[in-house]
């Protein structure tokens, strides 16, 4: 038998591990009793050994190594996370939960399939009867009197976009809102001592602020934040749901784009997508559709004047091809769109700067650019924004089924005592992770990776960086 060559025998050690601390109930209110987790007595489950998550069971961050610099990455702790599931204890007696789901911000597709599966998951999994939907986001908590869910009403919510809980932005008052959860009770703890928020990072940073406000009071209440953004831009998960559905959609928008472009003499097809601060939806549609001549995101900078710009580029695509594409995020070119005082000021509810529509600017610039430089030739210019499109419709197959994953993984946690995380996979696998660092984490596209190089290679567009003669 051969000896094991050298390679074979490399071995990476990943000793020490960091483990970021999870929060729990107990860090303050020690005295709470357990109880035995109904899953264990559930007849559509038959737990076995490795069925109940222990604490010991972690979800490394990093899961790629360079072999030949093993012993450099052993000299740093692996950064890992409390792994998601059930547990084979509980610290809730589901008899006397009191549950509230709150949506908040934005739409995105899958809202409603997360609310129905909490819903079905605190009814069927742990029997959970006392479920309340806030209404109009934040400020329902204060404003509004919550309804009650159960399974029957929800039971068709996935087939429909949007959230039937309504939403709103702002309206975030700290002291009201943890007032209303704290006094709304029927006894001494709280008549929601399980707190669901669904929102984007805006929502996730005022999901900190009630969880510490909350361990201020010493209040017997869970909070975890389900993170929901369509732009994916949310930090250290794999992706936020919703995100499959907005790519998907896309798609058929730059479909539109290509044959309006396509039909007409010099014709381009414009289409504006969502991702304010990243250009995942723009980059991955991009990718997906191949029917994209030039792919501009938040995160690279360009011009239009001038040898290697933007002009240069479609117009020698136009002499190539007849037509051309052209995808742009929204909040791509921000930088260089005039703009007055008033407008620099500009805030939306959230306390967000107010972009303009960089479509109708780059519209305007490219008919103004070619009736410029070539006054007697025709341009066609088709210009399709279909954001509400996209955020409002239904989720697809792939985003229905971890819309359920994250609400199980929600549940499960909560149920466990855990507070102040949110759930989501982390290389393929679930975890918990502290809602403070999913609050500050962003998931921006980086432009150096081979990702971003497939993009360029795929459009063959400009790197858009100015030439020093």
């Amino acid at each position: 038998m051969a000896e094991p060559t050298t390679e074979e025998m490399m071995i990476l050690s990943l000793s020490p591990v960091k483990l970021h601390k999870l929060p729990h109930l107990t860090d303050y209110l020690s005295q709470l009793p357990t109880h035995t987790n109904p899953l264990q007595h559930n007849p559509f489950y038959h737990p076995s050994d490795g069925f109940y998550i222990t604490p010991s069971d972690v979800i490394l961050r990093q899961i790629v190594y360079d072999l030949a610099a093993s012993d450099a990455a052993s000299a740093h702790p692996a950064s890992a996370y409390h792994r998601a599931g059930p547990r084979r204890h509980i610290l809730f007696e589901p008899s006397s939960i009191r549950a509230a789901i709150v949506t908040c911000g934005g739409l995105c597709p899958g809202m409603n399939t997360v609310v129905r599966e909490l819903v079905l998951g605190l009814w069927d999994l742990y029997g959970v009867r006392q479920i309340f939907g806030i209404k109009a986001g934040y400020r329902g908590f204060y404003s509004m009197d919550p309804i009650q869910l159960n399974p029957k009403l929800v039971n068709h919510w996935h087939k429909i976009g949007g959230t039937v809980l309504e939403t709103s932005r702002g309206g975030f008052h700290l002291q009201k809102i943890v007032d209303a959860i704290q006094h709304r009770g029927y006894n001494q703890y709280s008549i929601m001592a399980q707190v669901y928020i669904i929102g984007g990072d805006g929502s996730m940073r005022g999901a900190v602020e009630i969880f510490h406000e909350i361990c201020r009071r010493k209040l017997n209440i869970a909070v975890t934040g389900i993170p929901k953004t369509v732009d994916n831009d949310v930090g250290i998960i794999d992706r936020s749901f919703g995100f499959q559905t907005a790519v998907e959609m896309a798609q058929q928008a730059i479909s539109a784009a290509h044959v309006e472009a396509e039909s007409a003499v010099n014709g381009i097809g414009l289409v504006k997508l969502m991702g304010r601060s990243t250009g995942h939806i723009a980059l991955y549609a991009t990718l997906s559709s191949r029917d994209v001549d030039c792919c501009l995101i938040p995160e690279t900078e360009f011009y239009l004047e001038g040898k290697g710009g933007l002009f240069e580029f479609l117009e020698q695509r136009l002499r190539e091809n007849g037509h051309a594409v052209l995808v742009v995020a929204e909040g791509a070119g921000q930088d260089i769109i005039p703009r007055n005082e008033a407008q620099k000021q500009e805030r939306d509810e959230s306390g967000n700067p107010v972009f303009l529509d960089v479509g109708q600017w780059l519209k305007s610039e490219l008919k103004n650019w070619w009736s410029r430089d070539h006054p007697n030739e025709l341009l066609t210019v088709k210009y399709i924004d279909p954001t509400y499109m996209i955020r409002a419709v239904p989720a697809n197959a792939t985003d229905n089924l971890y819309c359920t994953l994250l609400a199980h993984s929600a549940i499960h946690g909560v149920m466990a005592g855990y507070t102040g995380f949110v759930p989501g996979p982390i290389n393929g696998n679930y975890a918990y992770i502290p809602v403070e660092e999913v609050a500050k984490a962003k998931n921006e596209v980086n432009t150096r990776d081979h990702q971003w190089a497939w993009v360029r290679s795929v459009t063959n567009q400009p790197d858009f960086m100015r030439t020093i003669d």
